[in-house]
């Protein structure tokens, strides 16, 4: 018999689900047979909106979804009430960010707060309100770091000082919230999202860009976003109960090379 990956009656919560990673979660989630909250910026409606509610329609799932501003504790709360009133919730996927990319002699007090209250503070903010209905249900957490958390360069701060601290988020929540609840990172590496796309596209030759970069990883490939959708659901999964408390690096190998050749 093949090994098969059954959420079927769990209810998750996802953010950042408009597009990229995030919408890459709840595809695969959904077709584990998972109920999707999912919640973004754009509003109900848009296009983003929209394609993740096709997207779980074309996986044969249910959800829903909530404009949600992250960075607002009322909208936190109101997106967890929405999520908990259709049966509880079992799985938080948190997971939306923002790039705050300077130096740090160049970065400004309000770009180093908004950087940690985005991708530090929210993550926090959301799993405290999660947590009732988690340990409820044997829930488990999954937090979406970086790897930039422990490889990075120039001119990335203070982007990656927020995602360093979440790998000891992980840590805390996993030891002070266990048995009950679950709690681990994923560190992506470089994956194939629009947002990286418009990285290669302000380069003079993007194709030449995006190929430098793939030649860099030892799997001379770029991630994609249902791949790191399929560690979230095998992750979220009971084959997965002894993992707590730890961050995966989902790289390619990029982290193994001592120096880019």
């Amino acid at each position: 018999m093949a090994l098969q990956i059954d959420l079927k009656g769990k209810q998750a919560v996802v953010t950042g689900v408009s597009s990229g990673i995030g919408l890459g979660i709840a595809k695969m989630l959904a077709r584990a047979g998972c109920r999707v909250t999912g919640c973004a910026l754009d509003a109900a409606g848009s296009a983003g909106a929209n394609l993740f509610l096709d997207t779980l329609k074309a996986e044969g799932a249910s959800g829903q979804y909530i404009q949600a501003d992250l960075s607002k504790a009322e909208t936190l709360e109101t997106l967890v009430a929405a999520a908990a009133k259709d049966g509880g919730i079992d799985i938080l996927v948190s997971n939306a960010g923002k790039n705050f990319f300077q130096g740090a002699a160049e970065c400004g007090e309000q770009e180093w707060q908004d950087n940690l209250n985005l991708n530090l503070s929210s993550h926090w903010r959301l799993a405290k309100l999660c947590r009732p209905y988690l340990e409820q249900r044997g829930g488990v957490i999954l937090i979406m770091t970086s790897n930039h958390a422990n490889h990075t360069i120039p001119g990335c701060f203070p982007y990656n000082l927020a995602k360093t601290a979440l790998t000891g988020l992980v840590r805390s929540l996993a030891i002070e919230w266990g048995p009950a609840i679950r709690c681990v990172g994923i560190a992506p590496g470089f994956i194939d999202t629009p947002g990286n796309q418009s990285w290669f596209d302000s380069f003079a030759d993007a194709e030449q860009e995006r190929q430098r970069t793939v030649d860099l990883h030892p799997v001379k490939k770029l991630g994609t976003t249902e791949e790191i959708g399929a560690w979230c659901a095998f992750l979220a999964s009971d084959y997965a109960a002894f993992a707590s408390g730890t961050t995966y690096p989902i790289d390619g190998g990029r982290s193994a090379l001592m120096q880019d050749n």
